[in-house]
């Protein structure tokens, strides 16, 4: 049983979440300690759990620790099983990082999943749905990964109570994936979306976004729907040639339409100065798919934290060769191959 720290680095959730997907699609036995000990309230919270508990749907796994507020687990997994599974969090945390949990192993099975999922669909410091359908599951697909999903109802914190679906073919041949380039710029646009808050905090988002980057009235939109609480995400969405990349600022309570648009246009404005192919966030999550199927190689931002504890947990769960070279201030490749 390898042991992984949950200190190590930026000592949060992925940690986690990382050894259990390694775990289930390699057969390895995992005890992991200090949960989440970097964070102000450690250990296991209701979506990590939720994590946990995944994982050991779809593989049967023998598991110790499975209570909310554990510092340490100990998870043996069991063989893969296909199939139609439900994933309830029970409070507003992220489904999209229980659906990431469990992913790469149910696409290595030889049926199709059926995945239901719900809690938070557009939380802070978490890929949000929008970003998993328009940026992470098109690079999948061109890796081999075949994945269907559609928002049900949205779900925003505090409240919660959205949900989605997801139908994963099972994959039959993996391809390496060479992002260097992202090629020329094709469409931009943003996206304000609301729940039970007055119309005018996403006009100032968006009248923020046309004064700020000179965007056209046509690539600015304002989308009202419904979700059991109130909420608000802007999404900037870059569709360049090779990939979309989609950059999302959370309202929050006490924070002004003017700063939650400034945070999603810095972000994108970085993106682009850089003149790196993946972004800040899919830089993390590309590494899993890459370790497990054929390789590949990006360029993305100077490494954060994230990015650098994602991979040394791979490094010491898998032995994978993980090579970072910085070609600029802020442009770095990283290199991966297959195991």
């Amino acid at each position: 049983m390898i042991e992984i720290d949950g200190a190590q680095g930026e000592g949060g959730g992925q940690i986690l979440r990382t050894s259990l997907t390694l775990s289930v699609c390699l057969g390895m036995p995992v005890r992991i300690k200090n949960i989440r000990a970097g964070r102000r309230k450690p250990g296991l919270l209701r979506q990590h759990l939720a994590c946990l508990r995944a994982a050991k749907a779809i593989s049967g796994a023998e598991v110790s620790g499975e209570q909310l507020g554990a510092a340490e687990i100990t998870f043996a997994p069991g063989e893969v099983c296909p199939g139609s599974y439900h994933f309830p969090i029970g409070s507003a945390g992220s489904t999209s990082l229980v659906f990431q949990t469990v992913l790469l192993p149910l696409l290595l099975t030889d049926g199709i999943s059926e995945l239901h999922f719900e809690g938070g669909t557009h939380n802070k410091k978490a890929p949000s749905f929008d970003f998993i359908a328009q940026t992470y599951l098109p690079l999948l697909a061109r890796m081999g990964g075949c994945v269907d999903v559609a928002l049900d109802g949205y779900g925003f914190y505090p409240a919660g109570g959205g949900s989605w679906h997801a139908r994963i073919q099972p994959l039959s041949q993996w391809s390496p994936l060479v992002l260097t380039e992202r090629g020329e710029l094709l469409e931009r646009e943003a996206v304000a979306t609301s729940a039970h808050i007055p119309a005018h905090v996403a006009e100032r988002e968006l009248a923020r976004v046309r004064k700020q980057c000179q965007w056209p009235s046509e690539r600015l939109h304002q989308r009202q729907v419904k979700s059991q609480g109130p909420g608000n995400v802007l999404s900037l969405r870059l569709q360049s040639q090779q990939l979309t990349e989609v950059f999302d600022s959370m309202a929050e309570q006490g924070t002004s339409a003017e700063r939650v648009a400034d945070r999603a246009i810095r972000q994108m404005q970085r993106y682009i100065h850089a003149g790196v192919a993946v972004g800040e966030h899919l830089a993390d999550q590309l590494i899993l798919p890459l370790v497990l199927g054929a390789g590949g190689s990006f360029t993305t931002l100077k490494p954060s934290l994230h990015l650098l504890t994602n991979i040394e947990v791979v490094r010491q769960l898998t032995g994978a060769t993980i090579d970072l070279r910085q070609e600029g201030e802020d442009r770095w490749r990283v290199l991966v191959e297959k195991l």
